[in-house]
């Protein structure tokens, strides 16, 4: 009935005879109901408050950006851009109203890293290990005149689970605009730098031990990393590496045969392999690994050599370079092995 709302008295009960004619009492009494409520005036809650209002439509993951941002006086997210996702974490390029500078001045976007997982088990171990990577990248020998190539490593910002209530963590880094691999010359010099950086509080490692603060991941599997004792040599090294590194991989592939023959004929003479790296001056001395280096995982950004997606740990130099060597890292030539081997 086009009747114009609210209905006076007399406009009511003229549309009630009308529908009170139809058979179906069920709409009969929809229709007064409907009719009935434009005479009555519609009940609404208060507003809530806007700071309340605003909250209260934000996620978790937006929620802990704008209090990290609000408490780092970096003032409000501006942009928040999904940036991709893997099977365990979503990907976001996030820019505040007042950034930061990087090393040139430049102000600083951020990647961040979210998943439904807590921070301990998801982000803990790539933080910290992000931090150390880039404390040793930095690193200039006391012989060294010239700054040399080095890694560009994202600096680490925050890392947290969600503060709401809600499951979740999340790691926000500093944003790298990645490209291809750069020369291998300048990845070999920047790797040997980092190598080369002495264990320090500053680096996570104030005892000089092999092992690292938390235990991670080598892409989806468990890398243990308990601390050897401290100022540790080449003796500890082997302990370390057999017990840690391919002991625990053969316990994971469940195969008899490797395990019987690794216990019988390969464990008990790996000291014989360090022979000639054990005594004063000779010693193998914990460095900084990224522990998952291969292709997958070299790019480069503003023109500098950059390794991502870490495992990292302290542990022989050399080490850095078997997973390259297993996955057929072909696209170093022997050269360039040499190279990064010596520097």
């Amino acid at each position: 009935i086009p009747y114009k709302f609210p209905f006076e008295k007399n406009q009511f009960f003229s549309t009630l005879r009308i529908y009170t004619t139809m058979k179906s009492a069920s709409l009969v009494t929809f229709l007064i109901l409907r009719e009935s409520l434009a005479f009555f005036p519609a009940r609404t809650s208060p507003p809530l408050p806007k700071t309340m209002a605003c909250q209260a439509s934000l996620s978790p993951l937006d929620q802990g950006l704008e209090s990290w941002a609000s408490s780092s006086g970096y003032g409000r997210i501006e942009k928040s851009i999904p940036a991709g996702s893997s099977g365990w974490a979503s990907f976001r390029k996030v820019t505040v109203a007042i950034p930061p500078s990087d090393d040139d001045g430049k102000p600083v976007s951020f990647f961040v890293k979210s998943s439904s997982r807590s921070c301990d088990e998801m982000f803990k171990g790539e933080a910290l290990g992000l931090q150390a990577m880039y404390a040793c990248s930095r690193y200039m020998p006391d012989d060294q005149t010239e700054k040399g190539n080095s890694l560009r490593i994202p600096k680490v910002f925050h890392y947290g689970d969600y503060s709401s209530g809600s499951n979740g963590s999340f790691l926000i880094m500093e944003y790298l605009n990645l490209a291809g691999r750069s020369d291998d010359y300048a990845l070999g010099q920047a790797m040997a730098r980092m190598h080369l950086a002495p264990p320090s509080d500053k680096a996570g490692n104030p005892n000089s031990s092999f092992g690292f603060n938390v235990d991670n991941t080598i892409g989806g599997t468990p890398q243990p990393n308990p601390w050897t004792k401290p100022n540790s040599g080449t003796k500890e090294w082997v302990e370390f590496f057999k017990t840690h590194r391919i002991g625990h991989q053969l316990n994971l592939a469940g195969d008899s045969y490797c395990s019987k023959l690794w216990d019988r004929d390969i464990a008990p003479r790996l000291e014989l392999l360090f022979e000639d790296l054990m005594g004063e001056g000779k010693e193998i001395q914990p460095s900084l690994l990224h522990g998952d280096l291969w292709s997958g995982n070299i790019g480069s950004a503003d023109g500098m050599p950059s390794v991502f997606d870490p495992a990292v740990y302290w542990g022989h130099h050399e080490a850095e370079w078997g997973v390259s060597c297993c996955l057929a890292f072909r696209d170093f030539s022997d050269h360039d092995l040499q190279m990064m081997l010596l520097l």
